[in-house]
């Protein structure tokens, strides 16, 4: 009698072993361990590089346009990377370019990284950008402005643009886009870590980045790529720290500040147990320079990315903010590591970025 109990439940644990089953396949990756993240890191090289834009793009629109793609000044601009022996780029996409042309896009990203791995270099992309410093808040594609002289990246152009990021109705295209590229290049060893969304909320729209954020982070997680994903933490507000630190499988954050700042930054993110890389610093005028922190950085063992190589249309020598009725800049270079001609703007730093790249 009781065997015939037994059976007649058998269908019942059979239909619910299966709805599990279906419930867990449903559910999305979680992020990695902190054991898998260092495993991934122990792995890699002392990551040492650079937010890249080449100095012919005004924007990150015309890093990748049709109008305006130079792989030909790419190749030339990744070997001064090459040469310092510095590893890895991070660079944003541009969502107005894929939905142009995904398949144009998607073929122009991977001559990218074709030019990137044949200089020893890394790739960090970003999907979205929230940041602007002119009126341009929605790309377009085609030729862009010429910059106005003595406007610090007057015409940046975030990704997709702060109407996307705010009209929840467009973010199934988003979607799109996020797992076209994502699935298209999961286990692409020449990617080492996705970025997901620069800066969120660094816009005056400010928290209506929110549902964008967290449904990049599901969208990532349920293409669930080879790779290590990350946010990076930078402005300092705790409640968006908290959901990048529990989302991210290695920890990123932003710190333009001097080394005794720096450093208490740095250890503010190693505390939180995972591999650590600042994906943003050097700031001249601020004390953030090569001879303090990245040596800090290297003694540490945590990534090292500053903005940026060439300086170029984005004027980003200039401060922050800065405004031609300001008058002429004769200050320290903000960011960029050569001039225009590719000639060093100084070659003491350039030297010791060498040494520290020495294995």
């Amino acid at each position: 009698m009781k065997k015939m109990r037994n059976f007649k439940r058998l269908p019942f644990v059979i239909v619910f072993l299966c709805l599990v089953s279906l419930l867990a396949k449903a559910q999305p990756n979680q992020p990695w361990s902190p054991e898998k993240a260092w495993e991934w890191y122990n792995r890699m090289p002392w990551l040492n590089g650079v937010n890249y834009i080449p100095a012919y793009a005004v924007n990150y629109t015309a890093m990748w346009d049709k109008t305006t793609f130079s792989a030909k000044a790419i190749d030339r601009e990744l070997a001064l990377m090459e040469d310092l022996g510095m590893n890895c780029v991070r660079v944003v996409m541009q969502h107005a370019v894929y939905a142009d042309d995904a398949k144009y896009f998607k073929k122009t990203f991977r001559r990218f990284l074709d030019i990137a791995q044949k200089h020893g270099i890394l790739v960090m992309p970003i999907f979205f950008d929230d940041c602007a410093f002119g009126v341009n808040t929605d790309p377009v594609v085609g030729r862009q402005s010429e910059p106005l002289e003595g406007w610090y990246a007057w015409a940046w152009s975030p990704s997709p643009g702060y109407s996307m990021v705010v009209d929840e109705r467009e973010h199934p295209k988003l979607e799109t886009y996020v797992k076209d590229i994502m699935q298209t290049f999961r286990d692409d060893k020449r990617i080492f870590c996705w970025d997901l969304y620069n800066e969120p909320t660094n816009s005056r729209f400010s928290k209506m980045s929110w549902p964008l954020l967290r449904k990049v982070f599901r969208w990532a997680r349920e293409v669930g790529p080879s790779q290590p994903i990350t946010s990076g933490i930078w402005n300092g507000n705790a409640e968006l720290e908290t959901f990048l630190t529990e989302n991210s499988d290695v920890i990123t954050f932003h710190q333009y500040d001097n080394k005794e700042e720096t450093q208490k930054g740095m250890e503010r993110m190693k505390a939180k147990g995972r591999p650590v890389i600042c994906t943003e610093w050097m700031n001249r005028p601020r004390k953030s320079l090569v001879a303090d922190i990245m040596p800090m950085f290297k003694e540490n063992r945590v990534g090292s990315m500053l903005w940026g190589l060439v300086n170029g249309k984005t004027q980003t020598h200039l401060p922050w903010g800065h405004r031609p009725e300001q008058g002429a800049y004769d200050g320290p270079w903000q960011h960029d590591l050569y001039r225009g001609d590719l000639t060093p703007y100084d070659a003491e730093e350039l030297n010791l970025i060498k040494q520290l790249n020495i294995p």
